[in-house]
């Protein structure tokens, strides 16, 4: 199976840097130790880096664009993104997002939930064994897109769809 990794749209994160999706300004932190899960180049933050903290609904995002209608599985959290635009993610599966526990959640067309998986760290971290999953999410022809999030704060990290790619393991792979 084809599938895409999606950072959050560089459009998208042009408008959050001004007004989150709650309405508000981010907040600014300059990292102390680094480590933040960043959503617009799927990396960790690094010390000294100038990052903002602004709340981000996945869901809203991905229904404005297809017409869904999440209703009430719409939620707001949390999110970690350069203060300055960045280069966007590298290719292929975006390793340092894994973490303790993560849940790929699967949602219809329509905009309701169809399932929620748990995911341990070392299948999280491991672009094959997370490919894997992916692959298989995917066949679900009720899947319309997926959305990979930390169990432990609840937090957006990534979305995935049906795309066109060579391998989801290794360079190659589009990602926006």
């Amino acid at each position: 199976m084809a599938f895409e990794i999606r950072a959050i749209e560089p459009d998208v994160l042009d408008q959050l840097r001004k007004t989150d999706d709650a309405g508000r300004r981010p907040r600014r932190i300059v990292e102390e130790e680094g480590g933040n899960p960043l959503r617009c180049c799927l990396r960790r933050s690094r010390p000294g880096e100038a990052v903002l903290l602004a709340a981000y609904a996945p869901l809203r995002r991905w229904a404005l664009e297809t017409g869904a209608d999440p209703g009430a599985y719409e939620e707001v959290g949390p999110v970690f993104v350069h203060e300055e635009p960045c280069e966007g993610p590298e290719p292929g599966y975006p390793a340092a997002m894994g973490g303790p526990r993560r849940v790929f959640r699967t949602y219809r067309a329509d905009g309701s939930i169809l399932n929620g998986h748990l995911v341990e760290a070392h299948q999280s971290a491991d672009p094959v064994a997370a490919s894997i999953l992916l692959d298989t999410l995917l066949e679900d022809p009720e899947t319309a897109v997926v959305h990979v999030r930390a169990v432990e704060f609840g937090c957006f990290l990534f979305e995935v769809r049906r795309g066109v790619l060579e391998n989801p393991t290794t360079s190659g792979a589009p990602v926006r």
